[in-house]
């Protein structure tokens, strides 16, 4: 072999060799590129779900949003503002025994499974009539101050389904409130049952004007009385009558309490409360 093909040879070798490492480079380039704009992508990704989260967390909540509604679907049989007034019994009665209660309120169970068959007897009899205030505190609401709690949704929830009985009828409304304080039915008041729209309508079925209603049941899972069962929640928080916890039991303007300041917790205080303050 010529020392010129020799030397042809070995040109070409380099040149050969120079061209392939050119071409790595190239893909070497390209493969980094293709790195730094796919960790882009997923730092933007991140950053985009981080953002959304903080979006998400940031908005209202559904009851919150509802707090301040400009329009309330109230439930037949009530009256004033938001149709908070929920006034019950005949029309010959001259006075009204006005009951604050909050549907997850374990002493108003109490109250309900203990004085509640002599109340409704007097309702009936006209001896007086009833207007009912609900409250949703142990929610964790204050709606007074325009505040959503934390500690659960059951007596707004709870509120909202004895909206939609009302709407069927006042005795329907009576009668759900005597099932939902039961003590087959009434849950701890560390147990948030009443937040579950099927555990209220499971209640319901024991009803007869509610059992398989479904206008009712209707009412209950759209929610459509949320917005009114919040403005009677807020008429609680600002009553004028100085009540602060449930139950409470108010006539003529005053408190009716025991001698240890509490609501009467037995039918025969009950009585003897109420009877003196129908001859006030």
């Amino acid at each position: 072999m010529s020392k010129r093909n020799s030397q042809e040879s070995k040109t070409a070798a380099r040149e050969k060799l120079r061209l392939e490492r050119e071409r790595q480079a190239k893909r070497d380039k390209i493969k980094r590129q293709g790195i730094v704009a796919g960790s882009l992508v997923a730092v933007l990704a991140i950053a985009g779900g981080i953002g959304y989260a903080v979006v998400q967390n940031n908005k209202p909540s559904y009851w919150e949003g509802l707090k301040d509604a400009k329009t309330v679907v109230a439930p037949a049989n009530t009256t004033g503002t938001k149709g908070t007034t929920v006034v019950i019994g005949k029309d010959t009665a001259k006075k009204t025994l006005k009951l604050y209660e909050d549907p997850r309120c374990p002493v108003c169970a109490s109250f309900e499974q203990t004085v509640g068959t002599t109340v409704k007897k007097d309702l009936d009899d006209g001896k007086f009539k009833i207007q009912y205030i609900g409250g949703t505190f142990i929610d964790g609401d204050a709606l007074g101050k325009g505040q959503i709690g934390s500690r659960g949704e059951g007596s707004k929830n709870a509120l909202s389904a004895m909206g939609a009985a009302l709407n069927v009828s006042s005795e329907a409304f009576l009668e759900y409130k005597t099932a939902l304080y039961s003590a087959k039915w009434h849950p701890d008041e560390t147990t948030d049952k009443f937040k579950d729209d099927a555990y209220l309508i499971k209640v319901a079925d024991t009803v007869l004007a509610l059992k398989g209603n479904a206008a009712f049941q209707n009412a209950v899972k759209k929610g459509t009385y949320d917005a009114w069962a919040l403005a009677m929640s807020k008429s609680w928080d600002n009553n004028k009558d100085g009540v602060t916890g449930t139950p409470s039991l108010v006539m003529n303007g005053k408190m009716l309490t025991t001698s240890n300041g509490n609501a009467p917790m037995t039918v025969a205080d009950f009585n003897t409360l109420v009877d003196a303050a129908l001859k006030a």
